[in-house]
Order: C-alpha cells, then sequence, then structure tokens
C-alpha cells in the first residue's frame, strides 16, 4: 500500500511538472521572445486575420500567383502528402495533368520547362512557397488579367524580388517566394 501512494504522489508529482509547468514556462518564454512566431505567424488586415505567412492557401483566381498543389486542399487539420511513389501511375497522370494545366493557364509554350514545386505536391500539404522561377512564368499572366501598364508590370516584378526568400542560414534549400505574402503585396500596386 505504501508503494502505491508514493507511486500516486510521483504519478501527480511529473504530471503537473511536465504536464503543466513546464508548457507554460515554455510559452511564457515564446511569448516574450517571439510573439509573432509563438501565435502562429498570422497576417492581420483591416483587424480581420486573413491567414498565417507558413500554411499555404488555394488562389484559384486569375489575377494571383498560383500556390503548389496541396493533396488535402491546404487543409491543416489533416496535413499531408499524397504519398505516391514514383512509379506510381496516378502520380505520373496527376503531374501531366498539372503540367498541362499550369502551360495553358499561364499561356506558355509547351516546351516551357515547369519548376517541380508546381507539379509536385509538398509533403505536408501546407508549404506556402514557390520558387522564384514558377513566380516569374506566371507574371505575364497576372499582369494581363489585371491590366497592368508596363510600370506597374516593373512593380509587380519587384514585388517577387522584395519578397524573395534566401535559403535557410544561406546553406539549405533555394531562393522562394511566399505566395500569400506575395498575393498581398500584388493587390497594392495601383
Amino acid at each position: 500500500m505504501k508503494t502505491l501512494i508514493i507511486s500516486i504522489k510521483i504519478f501527480l508529482f511529473f504530471t503537473i511538472l511536465t504536464g503543466i509547468l513546464y508548457p507554460l514556462f515554455i510559452t511564457g518564454i515564446a511569448q516574450i521572445a517571439f510573439p509573432e512566431k509563438a501565435n502562429g505567424s498570422l497576417i492581420v488586415t483591416n483587424n480581420k486575420v486573413v491567414g498565417s505567412e507558413l500554411i499555404g492557401q488555394d488562389f484559384d483566381s486569375i489575377i494571383y500567383f498560383s500556390s503548389r498543389p496541396s493533396a488535402v486542399a491546404y487543409n491543416p487539420l489533416p496535413s499531408g502528402g499524397s504519398n505516391y511513389g514514383m512509379t506510381n501511375a496516378k502520380l505520373k497522370e496527376l503531374v501531366s495533368e498539372r503540367k498541362k494545366q499550369f502551360i495553358n493557364y499561364n499561356q506558355l509554350d509547351s516546351i516551357t520547362v515547369i519548376p517541380s514545386e508546381m507539379l509536385f505536391a509538398s509533403g505536408s500539404g501546407l508549404d506556402p512557397h514557390i520558387s522564384v522561377q514558377a513566380a516569374l512564368l506566371q507574371v505575364n499572366r497576372i499582369a494581363k488579367a489585371r491590366n497592368f501598364n508596363n510600370n506597374q508590370k516593373q512593380k509587380l516584378l519587384q514585388s517577387i524580388k522584395i519578397n524573395t526568400e534566401k535559403p535557410e542560414y544561406f546553406l539549405f534549400g533555394q531562393e522562394r517566394v511566399n505566395v500569400f505574402l506575395l498575393n498581398l503585396e500584388v493587390d497594392k500596386i495601383k
């Protein structure tokens, strides 16, 4: 009986320590050190949360840059990829369909090399980034759809340049553009 009481006390102690005190301590440090990131990097426009810079969104309008495909329709709850292997016939069919769609949507030549992120969904299905090349391939479509003059088109190109993120620690990955942040900037071009 004595051993059972000691076991219960130890269980309660560690439950309070690791289940309540430690999470509160870490949350407090995060709120002090980097509150924006701790709260999900939310973007607020006109006192309304319009999204997070960490979660990709579907932009299906011709006047916006397109995000990379998502196997979960950009739903963060069941985030994940399709798990199709490179030899899977369904994946080959999806890639072929996405390539044709991207070429037609952006009125490109059939020989244009399409960046892989516009053909394959990310592992999480929520990646908000595309390559600079993928963004540049969409410029003419957006400029035409928005009836931009040459000066506005240059501002559009400048927006891509300004929103280009460098590789992590200048070593890992490639330069990339956050589609959500870029589309917010596009709406500001007058």
